[in-house]
């Protein structure tokens, strides 16, 4: 009976299931997203998960503690510097699963497994959406830079009249002092 013993054995040993982790967990910190299994990915996500949140602290103690499972130095300092640095204020959830379908194989479902901060997909559309402006009545949308161009142009057309007008100012107070 296997009461109580939650995680997925992936039908290895245990030192093959946790190199294969290790590798697969080097890869992912290097290129931000590989392609794997379902199954792979989920005992993944439960292996690097703690890692990451490990090297939000930057100490001997847990690069040491990092080292031990990864046994990459170049991925160990690749994640302490850039990657703790863009999920220093994330609380939990460093990665994300995206189902693709299945192999054509061994019909296994297949998927990309990838750090949600490095995805530009979703962060630019957020960006876009803020910035359009919205209607109640569908009108035609304006340009966000056409009328800020607009703007511009009024402001730099009313600080040349302000300097003119200084000018003119300025011009007429020396007249007024040659006259007495």
């Amino acid at each position: 009976m296997r009461h109580r013993k939650k995680f997925n054995h992936l039908g290895r040993k245990t030192a093959h299931r946790k190199a294969m982790l290790a590798n697969m967990s080097i890869s992912l910190i290097e290129h931000k997203r590989i392609k794997t299994t379902l199954a792979k990915a989920k005992a993944l996500r439960s292996f690097v998960e703690p890692l990451i949140n490990r090297a939000k602290t930057d100490t001997t103690h847990s690069r040491r503690m990092v080292f031990r499972k990864l046994q990459n130095k170049f991925a160990v300092t690749e994640l302490f510097r850039e990657i703790s640095q863009k999920v220093a204020d994330r609380e939990g959830g460093y990665t994300r699963i995206l189902k693709t379908g299945h192999r054509l194989g061994d019909n296994a479902e297949m998927c990309i497994i990838e750090f949600v901060d490095y995805n530009t997909t979703y962060i630019s559309d957020k960006v876009t959406k803020s910035t359009k402006k919205r209607t109640r009545r569908g009108k035609a949308k304006t340009n966000v830079d056409a009328t800020t161009a607009e703007k511009v142009e009024n402001v730099v057309e009313t600080e040349v009249k302000d300097e003119n007008v200084s000018e003119e100012v300025t011009d007429t107070k020396k007249e007024k002092k040659d006259k007495e």
